[in-house]
């Protein structure tokens, strides 16, 4: 085994000072960061462990919501990779890990992996990993065993997805690892898929919870980026917008800042018009009194002559 971590490095060595390996191979240019970047050495000791109790509390605290979100979505893989000697793991952004489910018995060989609460995986702490790599990449990845920076993490697989706010931002990583020799890459990628689906999961509900107030418009789902949704005021101007919906419709941070009507964010402007208002709230009102004309009276506080006149005016019939 000694020869084979030592083997381990020489590899990655090799790797950084090739000039062309690191434009060919996203791990090779993930090692290169690594090691120039910030400055690891592969048969080193991390830079840092973990943080201590205090600090890893106040972490939690600051992603409340993402945790409450996450833990259905966790518990749920965990069933479904827990007894293959998986491990479940959720990071912040900077990839300390909050949440881990693992069995009973594969405790101890995470543990002394350091895949414990309050550890940092974060690429300049570990190297190449896959929660470090996938947070700074901003995408999936999987990290096979050798793949990683670090001598000692050769025995762990890894697989990872982003998982981005409800304002689009980057804010943590979704991780399965595995420590047994017999996951091959094959069981890898059937992971990985399972793995992606729980941080589009955990990015929809979020924006959901986060905007439980608003109404939310589904505009499509992808593979890739995830469920595309708008969060809309009662006056219909978009107040949020989820990752995915900024990539299709072009939205930042700035054009959301300024009000914009749904019709606007969606290319399907019209001058505003009281006749279309009133057209809406005199079938919402129509509706709610199941079609009878007296009820929707009441329910506006006009009379019912006034009702059909402004009726007639917005082309409704009686």
């Amino acid at each position: 085994m000694r020869g084979a971590v030592a083997r381990h490095g020489d590899a990655v060595h090799e790797a950084v000072r090739s000039a062309s390996r690191a434009a060919t191979s996203a791990i090779a240019a993930s090692w290169c960061r690594s090691a120039l970047n910030h400055g690891l050495d592969p048969d080193g000791a991390p830079r840092r462990d973990r943080i201590d109790d205090a600090a890893l509390a106040a972490v939690r605290a600051e992603n409340d919501l993402m945790l409450a979100v996450a833990a259905p979505v966790l518990d749920e893989m965990f069933r479904a990779v827990g007894r293959t000697g998986c491990a479940v793991i959720l990071s912040d952004r900077r990839g300390v890990i909050l949440e881990r489910r693992a069995g009973a018995g594969d405790d101890a060989a995470f543990s002394a992996a350091g895949l414990v609460e309050g550890a940092l995986w974060g690429e300049e702490d570990q190297g190449t990993n896959g929660i470090g790599t996938c947070l700074f990449e901003g995408k999936p990845v999987v990290i096979h065993r050798d793949q990683h920076f670090a001598s000692r993490n050769v025995n762990i697989s890894c697989m990872d997805a982003p998982v981005h706010d409800p304002h689009g931002r980057l804010a943590a990583a979704i991780d399965v690892s595995s420590c047994r020799d017999d996951h091959g890459t094959a069981m890898a990628e059937m992971v990985a898929a399972l793995v992606r689906d729980a941080a589009r999961r955990i990015e929809r509900d979020l924006f959901c919870r986060h905007f439980a107030d608003r109404r939310i418009i589904f505009l499509s789902e992808q593979a890739v980026s995830g469920s595309a949704l708008l969060a809309v005021d009662r006056d219909d101007l978009v107040v949020g917008a989820s990752r995915a919906a900024r990539l299709r419709l072009g939205l930042s941070d700035a054009a959301l800042a300024a009000p914009q009507s749904l019709a606007q964010v969606l290319g399907e402007e019209a001058p505003p018009s009281f006749e279309n208002a009133d057209r809406a709230v005199l079938r919402q009102a129509l509706a709610q009194a199941g079609g009878n004309a007296s009820r929707a009276a009441r329910l506006l506080g006009i009379g019912r002559a006034t009702l059909y006149r402004r009726m007639a005016r917005a082309g409704l019939t009686g």
